[in-house]
Parts: structure tokens; C-alpha cells; sequence
């Protein structure tokens, strides 16, 4: 007998996105090539993803200082993009024959992330504890134990999740849902950044 899964959502994850003037959507295929060969080409991506973004950023030079906003939306974009590819390939169902996608959002002040992927049900299950984890505890003392568990090579970190939030400030939401059986669900992954 099969788990009926319930769609749940997770953290500030938005329904209705704001319609945006600029926006790109790419889509990647799970089972194209063998994972150790397709790496690279995510990081090329998310280059060009901060490369395009960067181009269209309505901004100059931050008040502080001499830094240039677009270099650092640019920056930012790139491993905030890099991120949500690795983590969507690394964890994606390769039996199933669903592109990944990744569509960012450009609004003045912020840029929006959403990544959709799909996932076994063992899978969203380790994920959803996690989030659960994370959701609920204090940040600071979070990102210290990651790190410590990282250091000792205990299980998965996360430090790449807990890097866009502590280091970027990016705040996330997640929704599940069951694509047509309970087998497969798709995780869609939510990322404000503030720029």
C-alpha cells in the first residue's frame, strides 16, 4: 500500500509570485548525462545567470563604499544559483524524466530564486526534517553545530543552505507536493534575496 503524501509548505514561501518585467527560466534534464560530467556545466549556469542579472540590476555603487552593486548582485546571483542547482540535481529523482528548472525573478530591490525539482519519497522525507530543524532553532547556534558536524565528517551539512541564508541573508520557503502518485513529489524551492 502506498503513503498518501499531503501537500505541505515550509518557511516564506510565496504562492503568487509579483509579475516581474525580467525574469529567466532554464531547464536541466536529470538523466542527460552522467552527474560527475554535468557539475561544471551548473556552475557555468549560475555564472551566467549572475552575468545576466547583474546586466539588467538598476543599481550603482552602495553608499558605504567604493563596492559596485551590480558586482555584487552578480556575486551573489552566481552562488545563491549554484547552490540551488547542486542541491536539486544532487537530490533529484533520476527515474523520472522531469526537467529541473530554475527561474529567477529581477524586481528593484530584490531578485527571486525558484527552483522545482523532483524527489523520492524517502528523500523529501530527510529533507523535511531537516527544514523542520532548521526552521525551528536558533540560527547562530544552527550554523555552529553545522559547522562542527562539517569538521568531524558526521552526515550532510547543509552548509551550502545555511551559507545563503547566514552569509546572503536569502530567506526561503519550500512547498511539496505529490506529482500523480505519492512515489514522486516535487520539491519547489523558494529563495528572496534582497539586493
Amino acid at each position: 500500500m502506498t503513503e498518501t503524501f499531503t501537500p505541505i509548505i515550509l518557511g516564506q514561501y510565496i504562492p503568487q509570485i509579483p509579475p516581474s518585467e525580467e525574469y529567466l527560466t532554464l531547464h536541466f534534464s536529470p538523466t542527460a548525462a552522467p552527474r560527475n560530467r554535468r557539475w561544471r556545466n551548473y556552475g557555468l549556469s549560475a555564472d551566467f545567470l549572475g552575468d545576466y542579472f547583474a546586466a539588467f540590476f538598476p543599481g550603482g555603487e552602495l553608499l558605504a563604499g567604493k563596492i559596485n552593486r551590480r558586482d555584487t548582485v552578480k556575486a551573489a546571483v552566481s552562488y545563491v544559483a549554484n547552490e540551488l542547482l547542486e542541491n536539486a540535481v544532487k537530490y533529484s529523482d533520476s527515474t523520472v524524466n522531469i526537467p529541473i528548472s530554475i527561474t529567477l525573478y529581477l524586481y528593484e530591490q530584490a531578485i527571486i530564486f525558484r527552483v522545482i525539482n523532483h524527489a523520492t519519497l524517502d528523500t523529501v522525507h530527510q529533507y523535511q526534517t531537516y527544514l523542520q530543524q532548521l526552521l525551528n532553532a536558533d540560527m547562530d547556534e544552527f550554523y555552529t553545530q553545522q559547522l562542527e558536524k562539517t569538521a568531524m565528517g558526521l552526515g550532510e551539512s547543509h552548509m551550502g543552505l545555511l551559507t545563503m541564508i547566514n552569509d546572503y541573508g536569502a530567506e526561503f520557503g519550500w512547498r511539496f507536493s505529490p506529482v500523480s502518485s505519492a512515489e514522486t513529489i516535487t520539491v519547489d524551492v523558494m529563495a528572496q534575496l534582497q539586493v
